[in-house]
């Protein structure tokens, strides 16, 4: 046999000895004749996917995040077409709004609690944990909020007031909730702007630019418009809320009790 057909076959051996070893070292460990022989986890390390970026990561948090949202939203909508418990907060517009609210729950099988804190705004809401409070004491299934009047004016309100209507949305959880808006007698600083800013869309009523009959002081509506008022609102939650109550049928008497009415008074 001459030099060449010996080097061939030597490289030949090393060959199948190397892709031997490759095949042998990408698996599992195996024994020979008593010999283990430790996977290198070559074939693993080929195979494996590549480690996700840090964006690619925080998109994928985010879309766990989304996709939980939106479970919890379409749980919460199931469960709106039940029988509610509904806590109504604010201010001394809710002489006028909650007894119209309250045949709505009357004719509907729904309680009302209702809280009034007369010369309230969202700063002497923000502040304290007052509704947090009364979420805890009557456990509300939906929370209506109608705050604003005693801001119509302030000036700078986006910086003044933005922290406060930021955390009277905090303490309402993941409760279902709708805000409605102060009912303008004269165009506002920013009061409207700020809530719908802030609230999750579908969660805040638009009240300004509606007609309204006041009373004497010119600024609270009367009876009689103050149940158009609280009907409006009830027609736009069932096209355009983000948390529509299922049953809400236009009640057979104009107002009615609350379950229960707790009244703050002015704080000094």
């Amino acid at each position: 046999m001459n030099k060449g057909n010996q080097y061939i076959g030597l490289w030949l051996i090393l060959l199948i000895s190397l892709a031997l070893f490759i095949v042998l070292s990408a698996y599992e460990p195996i024994k020979i004749c008593g010999v283990e022989i430790r996977t290198t986890k070559v074939y693993e390390r080929l195979t494996r996917e590549p480690e996700p970026t840090p964006e690619e990561i925080a998109e994928a948090k985010q879309k766990e995040a989304e996709e939980k949202a939106a479970k919890q939203k379409e749980l919460q909508k199931q469960k709106l077409s039940e029988p509610q418990t509904i806590l109504f907060i604010g201010d001394s517009m809710l002489e006028g709004l909650a007894p119209r609210l309250a045949s709505y729950a009357k004719e509907n099988n729904h309680k009302l609690y209702s809280v009034i804190w007369y010369s309230s705004t969202s700063e002497v809401w923000g502040e304290t944990d007052s509704l947090k409070v009364n979420i805890e004491r009557y456990k509300p299934t939906y929370v209506f909020i109608c705050l604003g009047a005693n801001e119509l004016f302030v000036r700078d309100i986006a910086t003044k007031r933005d922290k406060f209507v930021k955390n009277i949305i905090s303490q309402i959880g993941d409760l279902p909730y709708l805000w409605i808006g102060p009912p303008n007698w004269k165009p506002d600083t920013g009061i409207n702007d700020l809530i719908d800013k802030n609230a999750e869309k579908g969660c805040f009523f638009l009240s300004n630019g509606m007609h309204f009959d006041r009373t004497s002081d010119g600024a609270h509506p009367t009876r009689n418009s103050a149940i158009a008022w609280m009907d409006s609102v009830v027609r736009w939650m069932a096209k355009s809320s983000a948390y529509p109550i299922a049953n809400m049928k236009v009640p057979s008497e104009p107002t009615a009790r609350a379950t229960k009415q707790t009244v703050y008074q002015p704080k000094r």
